[in-house]
Parts: structure tokens; C-alpha cells; sequence
């Protein structure tokens, strides 16, 4: 690596917030005058019938869709790539910028150790070659969040190459089955972000924010191998659990931690590539799938009518639920790459290669992370599988729902409930009460120290499945009373007396005669009433098990 460079400027120097008068408010790439009437023409095929893959027309090929991916993940660091300027989401505008970041003359990069030590990571997770020796470029195009005219990425020779990501998608009509698949990793590569452009001034002026100027970035390419949008949703999921996992990036789709882009053509099988578009900036897996999947049957529809596609980057609106045209790629742009000039090669080191009396400082050396790479989500769940005997597929929703894994271990150390009750209590009744009251884990009313007394009462036959689910739902009202409390106050536990709970068996049974007729005459289904009725007359308190044994012995069964 390079000897160390003094940085120049000041970390916290506050730039003032440039203001563009007359600025066009559309979107970054957004076409010029392109009507809002327009837009929701192209946006009206979205209700329309199209012709899918599954369906194609009488007497014609059925269509081969194929979709790649890259994905920019903003790196978990303190500064930004280049320099010393802090990272922090939602920070003033134009407050972490340092005179490099704003492009002052005479201003230089230096390299951010951390940035390079988390590419490493990521490429040595997802099974890449790394690059002992790697070089930087510049890529020139104009936008006013790109003070320097260029952006310094990774083109001729990136960081990490060759790799590969396994995922697993839910297939089946319960989606209970897993199937595992592959997509393959190009590159992965660093670089640095752009500014802001904040398009929505009440003067109708385009304001430029730098605070994100100069942030790094791991740009993850993929190859063209996936299929559909739920494939291409899921393997972004499971490469977001992956980078947090190894903490090189927090992967907030929310806050733009992590963008994707979308690659889709569609042809015939046996037939080269289509034609193929770009949906840019897709900020969660929900809206990748859906935009792939219109896109895919947009394209259908277009060839199987006569139409064409043209080589085009398109945006998704969400609201219509459709693609929308921004610009057009017909012809190359010239990116004009070219060897940055300021920094020198990227040399990494292994265990083999590493000089004598090296200092542990300056270099870095791809071994030693290796031998420290965090366990991976597949392990995570694998583990699951193997120490409490779950579904694979129930491995997959632990993970996937944020903060959802941590939630059910602390279930399972606090309580002596089973894993099995465990894992259906936490993945059906507590996930559906989230998913119904649009709440995140950590937004939750019930602790896992709430639900692990409940499952112990459970699982102790102290209170009944049904008075478990009512103490649920007391519990999710946040009043702060424990499971124990609850059940006390409401009496919902199990009568402990046999010799009452005989007694009520036998009134049933003398107040409902031709229900127990019934049995004798062999319905045995009707002996599910007599427990229902029971179960009635001592306000669901008793166990409908020790009720049947009871029945089973006064009807002679």
C-alpha cells in the first residue's frame, strides 16, 4: 500500500447549501418535460393482461426471462472512503464534508483502512477470489452531487472476483419447501458515493446535500442468473444477512444503506439475450420483486404485440405499481475511465506473501481476516435446524425478519417450555401480531421474558392453549401485568380438582342424553362435544385431554 498522505481539511468543516435557481425538479435521470399525463399512459399497462412466461400465445415459444443485479451496499466506517469526514445518517445537510469531499483544489485521497478490510470480508463470505493487487479509476459524468466531475471506483482490476451467493426460495403450495439456488458474484468493488440532490425546495430550486459525498461503498455485480423477481428478492436478502452478519455494512434499505439495481431482458429459449432494461434505485426487496416481475411481463407484452424494446433505464413507481421511463442507453455513454492518477495500486497480502517485520498497520492481510469471519446466516441456520428440531423453512423466517432470531433465543433461555412451542408460539401467534399491527420486533409490547413465563405456564398445564392465547392478547395490550397476574385475576387456570372435574362431566352427560346416546351408538365424534360443553360449564378451564380420559371412563369407551 501507499505510505500514509496528511489529509487535508477539516473533518468537520461546514459547507454551506449550494442552491441550483431554476433547477429542473424531476428526479435524478428523469427525461425533461416528461408530462405527468405521460407518465400515467405508460403507467396504465399496469392493470392491463399481459401475456406471462407460464401462458404464452397458441403456436409460439414460451419466453426465458433473465434478470441480474448490482447491488450498492453503503460500508459500516466512521469516515468516508477518501477522507476523514464522518458518516452518519440524517446528519444537518452539508455538515460532515471536508474540503475533499467538495472538491477544493489541491486536495488529495487517503485511503480508508476499514473500507478495504470489509470489501476483503465481504468478497472472502461470498466465495471471491481476492485481488492481491487491484487499482482504482475514475469514472467521469456531470451532476451537480458529483462536485468533482468523476467518481473513483474499481473498473479494470476490482478488489474481489469469481464468486458465489446461496440462497433458498420457498416453493410448494404452503411455501414449505426450500430449494436451494446460485447466483454468481462478477465483482465486488469499491467506490465512492455521490451527494444528494434534494429536488422538492418550495422555490423550485434544486438543493445539493454532501454529506453522503464520498461515502464508501462495496458494489456487489451479479451475474444474469436469476429468473424472477422473488429469486432476485430473496438473494438480496440473504446478501443483506450476510453484511450484517459481518458488519461491513448495516444494509438498511430504509435509509439507502443498500440500493439495487435491476438488469431484465426476456427471449426465447435456445436464443441469444433480449434487448434489456435498468430499474434503478430499488430500496427494498418487496418493491425488486415487484418491479422485476412487471418488468418481465411488460417486455412479454411489448414482443408478443409487435412492439420493441428499447435499451433503456427505467424507475418503479410504487404507487402504480408499474416501471416508468427515465432515459435512454441507445447510445454508450462515455464514462471516459481513466487510472486515478492520486492513488497508487491496492496491494493486499496473505500468510505467504507477507513481508518479514511488516507493520500490521499498513497492510492487510487476507488470511488473518479470513480466519475471522463471523458465522454466516446459512450456518445460523443450519444450527437452528440441528438443536431444536425445527423446519428448515421456520430457520429462514427466524432470520429473516429482523431482530426476530435474538427475540426467540431469549424466549428459549428463559423458559422450560419445549423448542417446538417455542418456535410455533413466536412464528405464528407473536409474528402475526406484528404483521397485523405493522410493528417491527423491537417495537413489540410483549417482551421475551412476558411470552417465556406464558409458555412456562403453558407448558406446565397450569392454563389451557385457549386461556394461553387470552393472556396473549392481555399481555399486548402494554397494561404491565405479568402472565401470572393475569391468569389469577381472570381465574383462566386449569381446575386442578379431578373429583370436580368428574362431576362436571357427569352433569353433561345427564343434561345432553341424546349427544351421549350418540356415542354409545358409536359416533365418536360427538364425544368432541361433550368436551366442548365441558369445557363451556367450567369457563375453558379445564383440559380438554383430561376431560376426554374422564368421558372415555364414564362411557365405558
Amino acid at each position: 500500500m501507499a505510505a500514509p498522505i496528511l489529509r487535508l481539511g477539516c473533518a468537520g468543516r461546514r459547507c454551506a447549501l449550494a442552491g441550483v435557481k431554476g433547477a429542473s425538479r424531476h428526479r435524478r435521470g428523469a427525461p425533461n418535460g416528461f408530462a405527468l399525463n405521460e407518465m400515467r399512459v405508460q403507467s396504465s399497462m399496469a392493470p392491463r393482461p399481459v401475456i406471462t412466461a407460464q401462458k404464452p400465445r397458441k403456436g409460439e415459444h414460451e419466453w426465458a426471462p433473465v434478470v441480474g443485479l448490482e447491488i450498492h451496499a453503503q460500508i459500516s466506517s466512521n469516515s468516508k472512503l477518501f477522507s476523514g469526514s464522518q458518516v452518519h445518517f440524517a446528519a444537518p445537510p452539508n455538515s460532515l464534508v471536508s474540503f475533499f469531499d467538495a472538491s477544493l483544489p489541491g486536495t488529495l485521497p487517503v485511503l480508508n483502512r476499514r473500507c478495504v478490510e470489509a470489501a476483503v470480508m465481504t468478497g472472502l463470505a461470498l466465495n471471491c477470489r481476492i485481488n492481491k493487487k487491484s487499482l482504482f479509476d475514475r469514472k467521469h459524468y456531470f451532476y451537480a452531487d458529483l462536485p468533482a466531475g468523476y467518481q473513483i471506483t474499481q473498473q479494470r482490476l476490482p478488489i474481489a472476483v469469481s464468486g458465489i451467493l446461496t440462497y433458498g426460495v420457498c416453493e410448494g403450495n404452503k411455501r414449505n419447501q426450500i430449494i436451494t439456488k446460485t447466483v454468481r458474484i462478477k465483482q465486488i468493488q469499491l467506490e465512492q458515493d455521490s451527494g444528494k440532490s434534494l429536488h422538492d425546495h418550495p422555490q423550485s430550486q434544486t438543493l445539493v446535500d454532501l454529506n453522503r459525498a464520498g461515502v464508501g461503498l462495496l458494489e456487489v455485480v451479479m451475474e444474469p442468473d436469476m429468473t424472477c423477481g422473488e429469486e432476485a428478492a430473496t438473494a438480496v436478502r440473504e446478501l443483506q444477512l450476510i453484511l450484517q452478519a459481518l458488519g461491513t455494512s448495516q444494509a438498511n434499505m430504509a435509509e439507502g444503506q443498500l440500493r439495487v439495481d435491476a438488469n431484465i431482458s426476456v427471449h426465447h429459449p435456445g436464443e441469444p439475450f433480449g434487448v434489456r432494461t435498468e430499474v434503478k434505485n430499488l430500496n427494498s426487496a418487496r418493491f425488486l420483486a415487484k418491479a422485476i416481475d412487471y418488468e418481465i411481463q411488460r417486455q412479454i407484452y411489448e414482443l408478443e404485440n409487435g412492439g420493441e424494446i428499447l435499451n433503456e433505464t427505467r424507475s418503479f413507481d410504487s404507487k402504480l405499481g408499474c416501471t416508468v421511463p427515465m432515459r435512454d442507453k441507445e447510445g454508450k455513454q462515455d464514462y471516459r475511465f481513466m487510472p486515478e492518477p492520486n492513488l497508487p495500486p491496492l496491494v493486499l497480502y496473505d500468510a505467504d506473501s507477507l513481508p518479514a517485520g511488516a507493520d500490521s498497520q499498513q497492510v492487510v492481510d487476507i488470511d488473518y481476516i479470513r480466519e475471522r469471519l463471523p458465522e454466516l446466516p446459512s450456518v445460523t441456520r443450519d444450527k437452528l435446524v440441528q438443536q431444536y428440531g425445527m423446519l428448515p423453512e421456520h430457520s429462514f423466517t427466524l432470520l429473516n425478519e429482523v431482530g426476530l432470531l435474538a427475540f426467540f433465543q431469549s424466549v428459549i433461555k428463559e423458559t422450560r417450555a419445549e423448542p417446538k412451542l417455542v418456535t410455533n408460539w413466536v412464528l405464528n401467534t407473536f409474528l402475526g401480531y406484528l404483521k397485523q399491527q405493522n410493528l417491527t420486533v423491537s417495537e413489540s409490547p410483549v417482551t421475551p421474558s412476558a411470552l417465556a413465563e406464558l409458555l412456562t405456564l403453558l407448558d406446565g398445564k397450569v392454563i389451557s392453549s385457549s386461556a394461553a392465547k387470552q393472556v396473549f392478547e392481555e399481555l399486548w395490550t402494554g397494561k404491565g401485568k405479568t402472565a401470572a397476574h393475569i391468569v389469577s385475576e381472570k381465574q383462566l387456570g386449569l381446575m386442578q380438582d379431578q373429583e370436580a372435574l368428574e362431576q362436571f362431566c357427569q352433569a353433561v352427560m345427564e343434561q345432553h342424553p341424546q349427544v351421549v346416546t350418540d356415542v354409545k351408538n358409536g359416533n365418536l365424534r360427538a364425544v368432541n362435544k361433550l368436551i366442548g360443553l365441558v369445557r363451556k360449564a367450567t369457563l375453558s378451564r379445564a383440559d380438554p385431554t383430561a376431560i376426554r380420559k374422564i368421558l372415555e371412563k364414564q362411557l365405558s369407551l
